[in-house]
């Protein structure tokens, strides 16, 4: 059982910039493929991004290509999106989600085995 907490969400003005963070409990977190995910008010939740267990790959949606960064930690047991040139249509609740393996494609979300319960990212303009 893996647990999830993400954090760093907040306000910011359209041009800046957050880090999000995802904290996951277990000794194992380093066999995870990590992934973020977000949902917009109204809007299905959406692939943002993912990064395999050993931080070989990543992955990008590419509405966010060129702009977010996505990083792991396996000793700190914490996966990373810095968030950069942030837009008012990034404004969402942003989910972090581990899977165990990846059979299919990293922006499926029935890959992914556990999720976050997600943090707040509003983007003025």
């Amino acid at each position: 059982q893996v647990q999830l907490v993400e954090s760093g969400g907040g306000l910011v003005q359209a041009g800046g910039s957050l880090r999000l963070s995802c904290a996951a409990s277990g000794r194992t977190f380093r066999r995870y493929s990590m992934g973020w995910f977000r949902q917009a008010p109204g809007k299905e939740r959406e692939f943002v991004a993912a990064i395999s267990w050993s931080g070989g790959s990543s992955y990008y949606a590419d509405s966010v290509k060129g702009r977010f960064t996505i990083s792991r930690e396996n000793a700190k047991n914490t996966v990373y999106v810095q968030m950069n040139s942030l837009k008012p249509e990034d404004t969402a609740v942003y989910y972090c989600a581990a899977a165990i393996a990846i059979t299919g494609s990293y922006n499926q979300e029935d890959e992914y085995d556990y999720w976050g319960q997600g943090t707040q990212v509003t983007v003025s303009s």
